[in-house]
């Protein structure tokens, strides 16, 4: 008969089994295997293929409350830069008029030489009358104007559909955070009166406005957006 060494360490006391021999050592339970989440089909993602398995890191991205995923930073970034370039384009045209009238108006004003090819000192009366006056009230003209456009455009025009032009190239809309509430002028002027009205009085607001989703939980709303009410998501193409 072969006895076991010296070294070796004795079963774990214990109640014998049914059959007979060494009942089988107690030691800590072995935990179960994590199993990685499952896939979320989100609205406006592709379905995934067939067999997909995420990763376990596999983290889902942020949703509305009607679910669908949230428009990241980035993304309305390039749509408020479509805008923005889209606005400076049609106030060019718009203000040309006024600006070829008004170099052409301090043209005539300018003084004429006299005999001996020397120039009068100009008036500053005259220069605050013909020069400086009417170019404050052109850029006071230009700035109201801009205001104008900017709610015909992101009020009347976006409450179609909750696009503006950029955002339909981005494939971005705006949504109540509510998920069965209507898109209404009343949310869509709150916003214009954050983004554009305050921001264009407030010094440094337009900043703080566009920053705010960066770390904004968990809708990763813009100040507007939260005057409003409202998110911007990503749709389907």
């Amino acid at each position: 008969m072969i006895e076991p060494p010296p070294s070796s360490t004795p079963p774990p006391a214990g109640p014998p089994p049914a059959g007979g021999g060494f009942a089988p050592p107690t030691g800590p339970a072995v935990p179960a295997q994590h199993t990685p989440p499952t896939y979320a089909h989100l609205p406006g993602y592709p379905p995934p293929p067939p067999g997909y398995a995420p990763h376990a890191g596999f983290v889902p991205p942020a949703v509305a409350p009607n679910g669908q995923p949230l428009a990241g930073f980035g993304e309305r970034l390039v749509a408020w830069l479509i805008d923005t370039a889209l606005a400076s384009a049609v106030l060019m045209v718009l203000f040309a008029p006024v600006f070829v009238w008004l170099v052409v108006r301090m043209i005539d004003r300018m003084p004429a030489a006299g005999p001996d090819g020397t120039v009068a000192e100009p008036d500053p009366s005259v220069i605050f009358s013909d020069i400086f006056l009417p170019l404050l009230l052109a850029e006071l003209g230009l700035f109201l104007l801009l205001l104008v456009f900017y709610w015909l455009y992101h009020v009347e025009y976006a409450r179609r559909t909750g696009q503006t032009l950029g955002k339909k190239v981005m494939k971005l809309r705006i949504v109540p955070l509510q998920p069965d509430a209507p898109l209404t002028r009343g949310a869509l002027g709150k916003r214009y009166l954050v983004e554009f009205v305050a921001g264009s009085f407030v010094p440094f607001l337009n900043y703080l406005d566009g920053f705010w989703q960066l770390w904004d939980k968990p809708w990763q709303q813009c100040l507007h957006d939260k005057a409003a009410g409202t998110v911007v998501v990503k749709v389907a193409p």
